[in-house]
C-alpha cells in the first residue's frame, strides 16, 4: 500500500477500505507519512468528503492510535457530554453536580480552554484546592463513591488526532464535517463513555455559524458514536449570543452555584434540564426523558444536585464552603458598569466578539503560553429582546486593570441596540438521535 494511491483515490471521490484507514493514520501517528502527504489527503477529503461507514472507521483509527480509558470498574452506565464550545459555556459545571445527584455515573476528562475563557478545569480551579491531576484509580473510586469525578485529559489520548489537527489548523482544512466529526468523536469514545450526549452550538459564538452546518455536523457523530456501539444522541443550540450572564472563570462557578439553587440564568437552566434529561435517559435512569426532567427538577428544588456540588469540589480538594460563600472565589480589584447611551431594546449581542472582550481582561489565553486571570470576566445585565433605559448597566465589567477603554469600545461595538422591540433568539433549534 502507498499513500500516493490513497491521496489519489480520494481526490478521485472513492470510498477507502478500512484497512485503507487505518494504513494511513497508524503510519502518520509512527511517521511513516510525512506532514505533506496527509496535508494532501486532508484537501482532498475536504473537497470529496467521506460516507458515513469511512468517517466512523476513520474515528476508531483515531482512537486506537493511543491509550484509551477502561472504564469498566464503575457501576453503571456511564454517560459523557460534549459541547462544540462557546461564549459563557457553563453547562458541565451545572450539568456535572445535577446528573450526579440523581445518580447517574459522570466521569468527565476535560481540558484547558484555549479563547475566550478558560475551559472545565480553568473554571473550577478558580475554587481555591481545586485540583485534577489524580489516578485512574482514584478518579474511578470518586466516580463510584460520589457519581462525579472531573481530571485532566490524559497525554496519549488519541495522538494521531493531536498531529493531524495542528496540521488542519495551518493547511486550511478545519471546516471539514467528516474532519471535525471524527476528532471530536475519538476523544470521546477513547474517554470510556457509554453513552454520549452532544451539545452542538450554532450561531456567531459557535464553530459552525450557520444552523445547515451545525445540523450536518451533529448528525455525522451521532452516526459515528451508534455506528461504533455508543449510544448517542444530539441537541442543537443557540450561541449567537453568551449563554447565561457570566463569561470568565470564578464568574461562571458562581453562575453555575446559583443555577444549582434554582437561581440562574433561564437560557442556561433550561438547557442543561435539556442535556441532563437526555443523560438521565440514556443512562436508563428514567424511563422518558419527561420523568428524567423531573427528577432533575426535583434535585434543584430539594438541594440535592447543590450538596452533589459540594461533595465534588471537597473531594478534589476544593473548598466547598464557596458554594455558600461565592466571596472567597477569586475576586476583581475593579468593578465597572457599562452604561447604556440611549433607550431602546438588546438588538444584538455579538458571542464572539463578546468572548475576545473577556480575553482581553485575561479571562481567556491568546496562546499556549498565556497566564490566567480567574477572578476577571463580563457579567450581562440585559440580553437580546430586553429593553434598556440610557445610563442603565448593559455588562458589568470585572477587571484588575483600571484603564479599560479597549474592552468598553469592543463591548459597545458588540451590543446593538435598536428603537424597535427584538425578538428573543430561539435557545433549542432541532434534537438528533
Amino acid at each position: 500500500m502507498r499513500m500516493v494511491d490513497l491521496i489519489e483515490k480520494k481526490r478521485d471521490g472513492y470510498a477507502l477500505t478500512k484497512e485503507e484507514i487505518q494504513f494511513i493514520i497508524q503510519g502518520y501517528t509512527n511517521g511513516a507519512i510525512p506532514d505533506y502527504q496527509m496535508s494532501a489527503f486532508a484537501m482532498a477529503v475536504f473537497f470529496q468528503g467521506m460516507n458515513d461507514e469511512e468517517t466512523a472507521e476513520f474515528t476508531m483509527a483515531m482512537v486506537h492510535s493511543g491509550e484509551t480509558i477502561d472504564l469498566s470498574k464503575i457501576d453503571g452506565i456511564k454517560v459523557d457530554k460534549h459541547s462544540t464550545g462557546g461564549v459563557g459555556d457553563t453547562t458541565t459545571l451545572v450539568l456535572g453536580p445535577l446528573v450526579a445527584s440523581v445518580g447517574v455515573p459522570v466521569a468527565k476528562m476535560s481540558g484547558r480552554g484555549l479563547g475566550h475563557t478558560g475551559g472545565t478545569i480553568d473554571k473550577l480551579e478558580s475554587v481555591p484546592g481545586f485540583h485534577v491531576e489524580i489516578s485512574n484509580e482514584e478518579f474511578i473510586e470518586l466516580v463510584n463513591k460520589n457519581k462525579l469525578a472531573v481530571v485532566g485529559q490524559s497525554g496519549n489520548l488519541t495522538p494521531a488526532d493531536k498531529k493531524l489537527y495542528a496540521l488542519r489548523d495551518v493547511t486550511a482544512t478545519v471546516n471539514s464535517i467528516p474532519l471535525i466529526a471524527s476528532s471530536i468523536m475519538s476523544k470521546k469514545i477513547a474517554a470510556g463513555a457509554d453513552a454520549i450526549v452532544l451539545d452542538v452550538k450554532t450561531g456567531a459564538g459557535a464553530f459552525m455559524k450557520e444552523l445547515d452546518d451545525a445540523k450536518a455536523l451533529a448528525k455525522a457523530m451521532v452516526e459515528i458514536g451508534n455506528r461504533v456501539g455508543r449510544q448517542t444522541m444530539a441537541i442543537i443550540s443557540d450561541m449567537s449570543q453568551p449563554l447565561g450572564y457570566a463569561i470568565g472563570n470564578a464568574l461562571e462557578v458562581k453562575e453555575a452555584i446559583d443555577t444549582l439553587k434554582g437561581e440562574g440564568p433561564k437560557d442556561l437552566q433550561e438547557l442543561c434540564l435539556v442535556l441532563g434529561s437526555h443523560m438521565v435517559y440514556l443512562a436508563k435512569k428514567a424511563s422518558s426523558l419527561e420523568e428524567a426532567r423531573h427528577m432533575l427538577e426535583r434535585a434543584i428544588e430539594d438541594g440535592s444536585a447543590l450538596e452533589a456540588f459540594k461533595r465534588f469540589l471537597a473531594a478534589q480538594g476544593g473548598d466547598a464552603s464557596v458554594v455558600d460563600d461565592p466571596s472567597k472565589l477569586p475576586q476583581a480589584n475593579y468593578v465597572i458598569e457599562l452604561e447604556a447611551k440611549e433607550d431602546g431594546y438588546v438588538a444584538e449581542i455579538v458571542a464572539d466578539e463578546i468572548g475576545t472582550a473577556a480575553m482581553l481582561l485575561g479571562a481567556g489565553r491568546a496562546t499556549k503560553e498565556s497566564t490566567i486571570d480567574l477572578a476577571v470576566g463580563l457579567v450581562l445585565r440585559k440580553k437580546v429582546g430586553d429593553a434598556v433605559k440610557k445610563g442603565e448597566s448593559l455588562v458589568t465589567i470585572y477587571s484588575n486593570r483600571e484603564q479599560i477603554d479597549d474592552v468598553k469600545q469592543k463591548l459597545y461595538e458588540n451590543i446593538r441596540l435598536s428603537s424597535e422591540r427584538v425578538q428573543a433568539p430561539t435557545l433549542i433549534y432541532d434534537k438528533i438521535s
